[in-house]
């Protein structure tokens, strides 16, 4: 499955980068993004390079997800791809 990132997690002040948000078509609510928690999440560079996270937690009542990664990401990931394995 893929999910595509729309934001950084933030706060008033700070940005959080280890952290995104992404949303994805195939999940259509809080309850089955809930399923998802835990699963693995890998982002590719346009280099090659996979970095990878873990699906934390969801966010809001859409489906969006809470996606930590092991290492920081750059501001390109905005808009681009993740893919997520069930």
């Amino acid at each position: 499955m893929e999910a595509c990132v729309k934001s950084f997690r933030r706060g008033r002040n700070t940005k959080y980068d280890k952290q995104v948000i992404a949303e994805s078509d195939a999940i259509n609510g809080s309850e089955e993004a809930v399923k998802l928690v835990g699963k693995k999440a890998i982002y590719t560079t346009s280099s090659g390079k996979e970095i990878k996270g873990k699906v934390s937690s969801p966010h809001g009542n859409s489906g969006a997800l809470r996606i930590r990664f092991r290492k920081g990401l750059p501001g390109q990931i905005i808009g681009s791809k993740i893919k997520i394995e069930k």
